[in-house]
């Protein structure tokens, strides 16, 4: 039987204050608390128990990678967590076993190193604490491993939940802000490189390929730190600009012929996202005409970003000023999307998400764009973090047509 639980009316709870008889004791130096100060993950796995309670889920099994990674640190696979208000317990295997160490004796879980299959360690785990009721993450657990935990599990209640950790993960703390500010800069930096390299190619060849372009983009990224691109770059020359989600092949960038480029890098598990486009000497009179009106787009929408905006308010800041200008039909995507462990993630800056407001420390980008089949397209692209009374940028490339042509 499947039962489903969700986040209660959206809200991310706090853990109530220690009674007076938990209260660390006072320090006889200096006559003050001395607090320990909970780990990041701690904190997170505290809120997460406290949404828990709320749904009436004693048990929540974790089983997707990033999830598991964002509670306790440890980028791991083929791993589970079983979050309870006792503890939290890890079952892995011996490939993790050495990573896993520190997790174990920091306190934060118990690690299991499990033999057999890692349903039946789960199983094990559920005798001990004697349970009777599992929340599953719906969001993830594919069908067939849902089958599998049920024919299993025949005499515990499944409960599919729905938003738990990724409801954590929409507001990013310091840490994490961080960590995207370093890819940020490691994709940028990257792409400084590969476009000086790509003057001398234009120089000395007169051309390149996408292909070409994007292997050297995602070269320098991994060269300045980067674990890998954050998606596959997209290079659109020419004609081949106007797809939006377009994969670099054959096309082939020379003088007057413009380069559509969105690319990422990913630092510490986080994902960087940008756009630009470039052009070596003179650009095509369209082109040139609708960059300028997707720069304004971005511009305007930025303004609107700020705590407590409507996600679809945003959205429209930019899609009205493409409307105007005679190029709403060219803006069929939404302006822009969360950033954090997965590249795309909520919240979503769209016409369809009235009523979702921003929050500080939600980390978003705005990208605007215009496609002409045939002509080929322009999009423009950075990373902000929401704040109270507006937004921080995490990028500092130009995107003006200046700064665009080589």
């Amino acid at each position: 039987m499947v039962q489903k639980s969700g986040v209660i009316d959206g809200t991310i709870p706090t853990m109530p204050s220690p009674s007076k008889s938990q209260a660390p004791s006072k320090s006889s130096a200096k006559g003050k608390a001395k607090v320990a100060k909970a780990s990041p993950q701690q904190e997170r796995i505290d809120r997460l128990r406290a949404m828990m309670v709320l749904a009436q889920t004693p048990l929540l099994l974790i089983t997707n990678p990033k999830d598991l990674y964002y509670l306790t640190g440890c980028a791991i696979e083929d791993s589970w967590l079983v979050v309870s208000a006792a503890e939290c317990v890890v079952l892995s295997d011996f490939r993790f076993q050495e990573e896993l160490e520190p997790l174990g004796r920091s306190g934060l879980a118990r690690v299991i190193i499990r033999t057999g299959t890692i349903i039946e360690a789960l199983t094990k785990v559920l005798a001990e604490v004697k349970a009777n009721r599992l929340g599953l993450q719906g969001e993830h657990l594919t069908l067939a491993r849902r089958q599998g935990l049920a024919s299993a599990l025949k005499n515990i209640r499944l409960i599919e939940t729905t938003g738990f950790v990724p409801k954590l993960r929409l507001v990013k703390d310091d840490g994490e802000i961080k960590l995207l500010a370093k890819a940020v800069d490691i994709q940028e930096k990257a792409l400084e490189q590969t476009l000086a390299e790509c003057d001398k190619l234009i120089k000395k060849q007169g051309s390149f390929t996408e292909s070409r372009f994007a292997a050297m983009l995602e070269y320098h990224m991994k060269l300045l730190g980067a674990e890998g691109p954050s998606f596959e770059t997209i290079a659109g020359a020419g004609k081949n600009g106007s797809l939006p989600h377009y994969r670099a092949g054959g096309g082939v960038v020379r003088v007057g012929v413009p380069l559509l480029i969105d690319w990422g890098a990913v630092y510490g598990g986080y994902h960087g996202d940008m756009t630009r486009v470039v052009c070596w000497g003179k650009w095509p009179e369209k082109i040139k005409e609708v960059f300028t009106i997707v720069q304004d787009a971005h511009e305007l929408a930025v303004e609107g970003l700020r705590a407590g905006a409507d996600c679809k308010v945003v959205d429209a800041l930019a899609r009205e000023h493409i409307a105007k200008a005679g190029y709403g039909e060219a803006f069929g995507h939404s302006l822009g999307h969360g950033i954090g462990l997965d590249i795309h993630e909520e919240p979503g800056l769209r016409k369809q998400a009235g009523g979702v407001v921003l929050k500080a420390g939600m980390v978003v980008t705005v990208e605007p764009g215009i496609y002409l089949p045939g002509v080929g397209g322009v999009r423009l692209e950075n990373d902000y973090v929401v704040t109270e009374k507006g937004y921080k940028g995490l990028c500092r490339l130009k995107m003006d047509m200046k700064w665009s042509t080589r």
